[in-house]
């Protein structure tokens, strides 16, 4: 009975987890994590194994709806997974010699800057007088897409590609040293760096983490970290919440979007910093 009982909560965050993840980009493991943890008690090894796996259930979930909506940007999430892989590989080499209270006091107040930045543009509906970047016009990384909420179909050119290949870099880099999703700083990226709407931005992120996902989840099962009694019950609650979450995404406006991804960045900023700083409640 404990068991069944266990296994139905697990099974309800992870729709919960889903659902978020789908609409922010982020697969996820941000709320998971904790959840599993703090409130189920289950150890963080076996948390974060199945956060990798619900990354990979969420992109599944997630992607295949964008795309055949149009809103995921197949040539940007390309174009940037080479500097995400690259940066995975060289985090996850320097991992074992790299001090680890640095990085998250770094890490933090990059989160923090991204917030303010987000919130300065909070209001901004869709991107406007973005005009095609010379790199993103040779690798035709502009699109459109059909918005349900504006009922309209949206076309937006891409620039800075030059600053978002080595920040989705950093981006992997700090996965791999911090053993956390890159999508908050991925939705970031694309979002103020690159110009792209939001809703193609966390479409994009979706896709993009899921192949990030794939490549590390490997480790994980040598490790014996993705404990099939935890993941199972994670990766179906959040498939189907995936689902919903796409559905959702698609129906509301890119500024709540924002506004919600703000408040996560905010979250996600002060849990670093106090890691990183050694604070204990």
């Amino acid at each position: 009975m404990v068991a069944l009982l266990f296994l139905l909560e697990t099974f309800l965050v992870s729709i919960g987890a889903g659902i978020f993840g789908a609409l922010l980009g982020l697969g996820g493991g941000v709320i998971l994590v904790p959840i599993l943890t703090l409130v189920l008690g289950i150890d963080i090894h076996y948390a974060i194994g199945a956060s990798i796996v619900s990354v990979i259930a969420t992109s599944s979930g997630a992607a295949a709806a964008y795309l055949r909506d149009g809103v995921t940007n197949i040539r940007v999430a390309m174009f940037l997974e080479i500097g995400t892989t690259l940066g995975a590989i060289v985090g996850a080499f320097i991992a074992g010699f790299v001090g680890g209270p640095g990085l998250f006091i770094i890490f933090g107040i990059v989160l923090a800057y991204s917030a303010y930045a987000m919130f300065r543009r909070r209001d901004s509906e869709l991107p406007i007088g973005v005009e095609m970047g010379p790199i993103a016009g040779f690798l035709q990384l502009g699109g459109s897409y059909y918005d349900a909420a504006l009922n309209r179909l949206v076309k937006y050119n891409v620039r800075g590609a030059r600053y978002g290949l080595p920040l989705m870099f950093i981006a992997g880099a700090v996965s791999g040293l911090l053993g956390i999703g890159s999508g908050v700083l991925k939705v970031p990226a694309m979002d103020i760096a690159m110009k792209l709407p939001m809703k193609v931005s966390t479409a994009t992120s979706n896709l993009m983490i899921g192949v990030t996902a794939a490549a590390s989840a490997g480790v994980y099962f040598v490790r014996g970290d993705v404990n099939p009694f935890i993941a199972a019950p994670v990766a179906m609650g959040v498939l189907i919440g995936a689902t919903f979450g796409t559905r959702i995404m698609m129906r509301i406006r890119s500024t709540m979007i924002r506004r919600v991804f703000i408040v996560v960045l905010v979250i996600v900023a002060l849990q670093m910093l106090v890691k990183g700083l050694g604070i204990n409640f």
